[in-house]
């Protein structure tokens, strides 16, 4: 009952208090204009992660943790707001956002949150020993940038993180976890209210202040949730998180394929795929909704598995994500070796 109180409090206050951000942000020139790479065609108010960040403060403020991770989470959560909304402002050079997300993400590692040892089949343990801080501290970044990268649509990042919230948060309910249920409702009850205004079409944008939030906080409750991994556990963050991990990764061999700095963007991520291929805005957005639900659930069940359903799920996980890359072109469009096998196999031309 106080779970459900929680998301209708931040819920209510995010939905009250996003009006009066959009109504301040010119003030500041905090306004996302079009450009080349860009779908909106007019400026939009860009100070959606400070609608998040004061709901989900609000939020912590009432549950009351009593935990030590509550304070990399919360301070983490303020500073990487505050180096998005700079770089919302006046654009940081991509080498300056990551350093201060190193930075940043440093305090999980300094209030001992690491990621120490994985636990093979057959009873082996590889202890990462020193190599626990970066891998830490990889992983949060990781997160971080992905959830930002997948940020191009109205809605698509906030609906995509709130489908990770809630498969965090179901999660942590099989294993007990208050602490990670109670962060998760908060994030949750935000996103609710604040999504009305962010979907399609949008009065007001996460912005990377937004963005960079939403994804440092899930990847430390990704990581606090499955601290103690085995080899399988290791992979459920990542297919919770599959979508934005998938645009993330692909967009990197792309970009290297074709000779260009990885850190380049780009207009050649899932949506923009999808939106090429004749599905409308919201059916881009809904579309990659449906493929986060699919992850989610196929997660949840991976969690549920034996060792040999896990890895018949792991299998079928691995060729669904092929398949979304080569129908949707995300490497290049001619990339297709599975379907060229079963093209090959079935006499047709796909």
């Amino acid at each position: 009952m106080f779970t459900l109180t929680l998301i209708l409090i931040t819920a209510v206050i995010s939905f009250i208090i996003t009006p009066l951000i959009i109504k301040f942000s010119p003030y500041i020139g905090a306004l996302d204009k079009p450009n080349i790479r860009k779908v909106h065609t007019v400026p939009v108010s860009m100070l959606g992660g400070v609608v998040l960040l004061i709901s989900f403060l609000t939020g912590m403020f009432i549950g009351h943790p009593v935990e030590r991770e509550f304070m990399p989470i919360v301070i983490g959560a303020i500073l990487i707001n505050f180096l998005g909304l700079i770089d919302d402002l006046y654009d940081l050079r991509p080498i300056v956002k990551l350093i201060g997300q190193i930075a940043i993400s440093s305090i999980v590692v300094y209030y001992g949150v690491t990621l120490d040892l994985i636990t093979l089949p057959f009873g082996i343990v590889i202890d990462f020993g020193v190599l626990s801080i970066p891998m830490t501290i990889f992983w949060i970044v990781a997160v971080t940038n992905a959830i930002n990268l997948i940020d191009g649509l109205d809605g698509l990042a906030s609906g995509v993180s709130l489908i990770a919230l809630c498969t965090i948060g179901f999660i942590s309910i099989l294993q007990h976890d208050i602490f990670i249920m109670m962060i998760c409702s908060v994030l949750i009850g935000s996103l609710i209210g604040f999504i009305r205004y962010n979907f399609y079409p949008a009065k007001i944008f996460l912005g990377d202040n937004g963005a960079l939030m939403l994804g440092y906080i899930i990847g430390v409750l990704s990581l606090l949730g499955f601290k103690n991994i085995t080899l399988i556990s290791l992979f459920f963050p990542v297919i919770i998180l599959a979508v934005p991990f998938i645009d993330m990764f692909v967009a990197m061999i792309r970009r290297y394929r074709q000779g260009k700095p990885i850190m380049q963007a780009d207009k050649s991520h899932l949506h923009h795929k999808l939106l090429e291929l004749g599905y409308t805005h919201p059916q881009t957005v809904i579309l990659i909704y449906s493929i986060a639900i699919l992850f989610s659930i196929a997660s949840i069940i991976l969690y549920l598995s034996t060792n040999w359903g896990a890895l018949l799920i792991g299998f079928m996980i691995l060729l669904t994500i092929e398949m979304i890359v080569e129908l949707t072109g995300l490497v290049d469009e001619h990339y297709r070796p599975v379907l060229n096998i079963y093209s090959r196999i079935f006499k047709k031309t796909l």
